[in-house]
């Protein structure tokens, strides 16, 4: 990356550990932010938290506060999951969408009483999420930005519960909530959430303190881990990619996010879009692909039933623990494509078969 470039990207409070690492960096969301590290690379990074235990540093993701006497109903009224289904503690993952239903963002909900949620939205949506809903609050509520006022970090792998432990930090609680607790003489959240499909905790941590909390985890034995490893988990678990698998132009019900929208609620924001789109069904959705062949698919290749066009992949790459190219693709509906089927992806100009199956491609061992 270009020195001229990198000036322009925001950076994390880690940036001097991870250049003493010797990371590869790269943009994203308007961040610099470490894709892999010397010694190993995405492989051993990617096994590590499949096998052991790695952390990663995601502070480019965004963080935002809405404060204020009827906070949480608010956010429920805007945003497309029902907060009424979890209590304080407890976290949710939901979706801000436009009025046409396609999806601003998804981010994570955590709920700490009727008058307080914390948001974590993605690096690049942080100020167009904040933005909707700073001009949708009614008088006597805030909303805060506050990106670079936290860091976060992700504890992600089977021994994640055990490292943690040993730094004095909560590991008992359940998935999706979360706790307050004391480091080094500063308070941080650690939440039972995560990106890779493994047992693990996000750490909510104030920007100062970050590289202690770093310091401490890595001392432990904990394998720093880099982007391009986060996105080959997170792709074998079939999770999706803001930009890639949900945008403003692939909906809820398209990339098969259904199950984060509360389509009882009275309102939130796209549902009658959504509801419509629902009720008559969708052109297209999200499918898993798994090459028969050899090959490694990428995001925006074409993916054919004999000759008739059907769809494109969102998302692709090398599953690293089934040794087995696979991808995410929107497919027609209209195809009848079923799981189980054979279809081509154009890999560069060569037709490679692939199989439609239904994601994870790998069994998550998150509980």
């Amino acid at each position: 990356m270009s020195a001229d470039v990198a000036d322009d990207l925001f950076r994390s409070p880690l940036h001097d550990r991870h250049v003493a690492l010797g990371a590869k960096f790269a943009a994203f969301g308007g961040w610099e932010m470490p894709l892999e590290y010397a010694g190993g690379g995405v492989l051993r990074e990617h096994a590590a938290v499949r096998e052991s235990a790695g952390v990663f540093d995601v502070s480019h993701l965004g963080k935002a506060r809405v404060r204020g006497a009827g906070a949480a109903d608010f956010v429920n009224s805007c945003l497309s999951n029902d907060l009424g289904r979890i209590e304080p503690g407890k976290a949710q993952y939901t979706l801000c969408c436009d009025e046409g239903g396609g999806v601003v963002d998804d981010l994570i909900a955590y709920l700490f009483g009727d008058d307080h949620v914390f948001l974590i939205p993605n690096a690049a949506n942080t100020a167009e999420v904040v933005r909707r809903l700073a001009a949708a609050a009614p008088a006597g509520l805030t909303v805060t930005d506050e990106h670079r006022q936290h860091a976060v970090l992700a504890v992600q792998g089977p021994r994640s519960a055990e490292v943690l432990a040993k730094l004095g930090l909560p590991t008992e609680h359940g998935y999706m909530s979360f706790a307050t607790a004391a480091f080094g003489g500063t308070d941080l959240i650690v939440c039972r959430t995560g990106y890779t499909g493994e047992h693990g905790y996000e750490l909510v941590v104030p920007w100062d303190a970050a590289g202690a909390v770093w310091d401490a985890l890595v001392e432990a034995g904990v394998q720093p881990c880099g982007l391009g490893a986060r996105d080959t988990l997170r792709t074998e678990m079939g999770y999706p990619l803001h930009g890639q698998d949900l945008s403003l132009e692939i909906s809820p019900v398209q990339a098969r996010c259904g199950w984060a929208v509360g389509w009882s609620k009275p309102e939130f924001w796209g549902k009658a879009a959504l509801s419509a789109e629902k009720s008559e069904g969708p052109r297209r959705l999200l499918r898993g692909l798994e090459l028969t062949g050899r090959g490694i698919p990428r995001g925006h290749m074409q993916v054919y039933a004999g000759e008739q066009r059907i769809g494109e992949t969102t998302s692709g790459t090398f599953s690293p623990t089934r040794k087995v190219g696979i991808a995410l693709a929107l497919l027609d509906t209209a195809a009848g494509i079923s799981d189980g089927d054979l279809v081509e992806i154009d890999v560069r100009g060569r037709r490679i078969e692939a199989r439609v199956v239904k994601p994870p491609f790998v069994q998550p061992s998150v509980r």
